[in-house]
């Protein structure tokens, strides 16, 4: 029998608040200041559990980096959260599409509607997670923890060598112990009892976009603070990659456009050609060797 259907213990999130049991009484303003109140310590309680992330980030980016995928399992709330993540990497980082795949139990019909059933399935979990490999790490993301779904893809991905993450509002989540890593960020009671889209979620998307983005940044996706791996397909795009080759060189917008051109519209290789001082082709083959890498790829190609 799952853990998550043995044993119902409630979950931080479902305690009711003292700070808001009159919220009901009060005008507008009033609730939004109390909402407001309730939400200002988030960032403290992701701060907590920054180590156990760092070593997600780094694991992470070593599995990427050598071909494996980043994967996201949730219901509800978290699956689209989730979902959200895994589909901004691509516009903003040039992230191939299916290098961090996001799960939502119920397909994508459930991102609109809520489908009965669908995250009380460990079945589901489990058949979902059909696809995932020894090299790659999933993330199971649960407020309470014991999300049926989340359990059986988390089983499934333990059963085949994955690394395994659970990301939760509840410190002491039945499903921790399935795991190599728990970030149970310790949000407390929602302002209005049980309603994970507040706090919990609001602190998910903090965890999920700080673990995407250090991964990103890693992984060499960007230069600096710069995005460099924007494709520059069309005239909007290419400006905005103009912007960023003369932020990053100091060179001027005549030479960067040059150099974008000579670059066949690769925003890395004429960075690397502006930074290091030499041609395109010698530009692209640092950068193969050295994973995209920006910094590396410079100093490699200044080498004599």
């Amino acid at each position: 029998m799952s853990i998550a259907r043995s044993t119902r213990v409630e979950s931080p999130t479902e305690q009711r608040n003292p700070r808001t049991v009159d919220i009901d009484r009060l005008p507008a303003a009033e609730i939004l200041r109390l909402l407001n109140d309730e939400d200002r310590g988030l960032a403290d309680a992701v701060r907590v559990v920054i180590p156990e992330l760092a070593r997600v980030v780094d694991e992470t980016t070593a599995r990427l980096d050598s071909g494996g995928r980043l994967h996201y399992f949730g219901a509800g709330t978290s699956g689209r959260l989730a979902l959200m993540d895994a589909a901004e990497l691509i516009p903003t980082f040039g992230l191939p599409p299916g290098v961090v795949v996001a799960h939502h139990a119920g397909g994508p019909a459930a991102m609109t509607r809520p489908i009965e059933g669908t995250e009380d399935s460990s079945e589901l979990g489990e058949a979902d997670a059909a696809e995932v490999g020894p090299q790659d790490v999933v993330v199971g993301i649960t407020a309470s923890g014991r999300t049926p779904y989340v359990e059986g893809a988390l089983r499934r991905a333990r059963a085949v060598g994955a690394f395994t993450v659970l990301l939760t509002a509840n410190p002491g989540a039945l499903l921790a112990d399935l795991v190599d890593v728990h970030l149970g960020v310790d949000t407390g009671p929602e302002a209005i009892a049980g309603s994970t889209r507040l706090k919990a979620a609001s602190a998910h998307k903090l965890v999920l976009n700080s673990l995407s983005t250090a991964v990103m940044v890693a992984l060499g996706r960007t230069y600096s603070n710069l995005m460099v791996d924007v494709a520059a397909t069309n005239a909007k795009l290419r400006g905005r990659a103009v912007s960023i080759l003369v932020e990053a060189t100091g060179h001027d917008e005549a030479a960067c456009v040059d150099a974008l051109g000579a670059a066949d519209g690769d925003l890395k290789t004429a960075m690397v050609g502006l930074l290091a001082g030499c041609g395109p082709q010698q530009a692209r083959e640092a950068l193969r060797d050295n994973g995209g890498r920006v910094r590396l790829a410079v100093a490699a190609a200044r080498r004599p």
